[in-house]
């Protein structure tokens, strides 16, 4: 569909003159490993870390520091609003800190059904920048406010350019469109190599793929990376890093009855969850099925492996349940 958007005469707001940052940045994983831990912790409370993140953990959001290596720390944080039909959008941050505790690099994505009356967006940032660039918040919202509004403007002409806007203050460059929403890059910080590790939950994609294919998966890979299950409407998606599982996602029907499963999870993964590791294997699978049994959701870090699982309700009766689960295992990649 064609984005409108005005002459840049008439439209500050619009801007052609500069590309948007490449997402990830050039070359920021193109390194071999470097001391890298992915072991997923709870969010420090100190600290920068502890200051980006309040706001959003004070407002309901899970955040984690996902993963680490010599240069930096990767945070992750990730709140899921649900529509009148219970589905669930997500909505996720992400923070890199260099090593001396400083912020190199953030993106505040635009959620799926994020809009201009009640920007998700600048909800996200605005508070969580304020926390360590006090003078920054109002600038912050005055771009994306004038951004969305522009974009209204009845009288806007066709353009196959995305439209964007770019700024800069005493602090960061900050790129903002309707798309990738706002990306800030730190003046004064940066991370020479970005933490990749996923060794620690997942395992590689050419170990799993025959598992997938023995529960009723279609998948062919390389190079599919998402696989589905006709028969239970199922699905299985990985972003990868080479041949290695970074972030896994995929979707699993419960189905109570008289206080028993009925709909096994060994009938769509028949050898496990083999897309994890040993380590992590049995407390995730159980933390799964411990959802699939109440129907509820849940998000949090499960022996050192980020789990989120979005729990959509049927029929309830007594002992019986019928729920549908988005299960997501590890985070990806920041800036993917």
């Amino acid at each position: 569909m064609m984005i409108m958007c005005l002459g840049p005469l008439v439209l500050t707001g619009c801007t052609r003159s500069d590309e948007p940052p490449s997402l990830p940045p050039t070359g920021v994983y193109a390194h071999d490993a470097a001391s890298e831990n992915s072991q997923a912790e709870p969010a420090p409370t100190d600290g920068t870390a502890g200051a980006l993140t309040r706001s959003l953990r004070e407002a309901g959001w899970f955040c984690a520091q996902v993963r680490a290596n010599a240069d930096g720390r990767a945070l992750w944080c990730r709140i899921g609003h649900r529509d009148e039909a219970d589905g669930v959008y997500p909505q996720v941050a992400q923070f890199l800190l260099d090593r001396d505790d400083r912020l190199a690099w953030a993106w505040f994505p635009s959620p799926g059904e994020a809009n201009h009356e009640d920007d998700q967006v600048a909800a996200a940032a605005a508070p969580a920048l304020t926390a360590i660039w006090p003078d920054a918040v109002d600038r912050v919202r005055q771009e994306i406010d004038d951004f969305n509004r522009d974009l209204q403007t009845p009288t806007a002409r066709r353009s196959d350019d995305i439209p964007r806007t770019g700024w800069r203050d005493t602090h960061a460059d900050y790129s903002y469109d309707g798309h990738n929403g706002l990306v800030v890059t730190a003046l004064d910080a940066s991370v020479r190599r970005w933490p990749f590790g996923s060794e620690h939950y997942a395992t590689t994609m050419s170990f799993a793929v025959d598992d997938l294919l023995a529960g009723g998966y279609d998948c062919f890979y390389p190079p599919q990376q998402s696989c589905n299950r006709p028969q239970s409407n199922g699905y299985f998606r990985v972003a990868l890093r080479g041949d290695q599982i970074v972030s896994a996602q995929f979707g699993v029907g419960s189905l109570i009855k008289s206080g028993r499963q009925r709909h096994l999870l060994s009938e769509e993964f028949p050898h496990g969850l083999t897309f994890l590791t040993e380590a992590v294997r049995r407390p995730v699978t159980e933390r799964i099925e411990q959802s699939r049994r109440s129907g509820t959701s849940f998000a949090g870090i499960v022996a050192g492996t980020v789990v989120i699982i979005d729990a959509r309700r049927g029929a309830a009766d007594g002992d019986d349940l019928v729920a549908y689960f988005d299960i997501q295992i590890g985070a990806p990649l920041t800036a993917t």
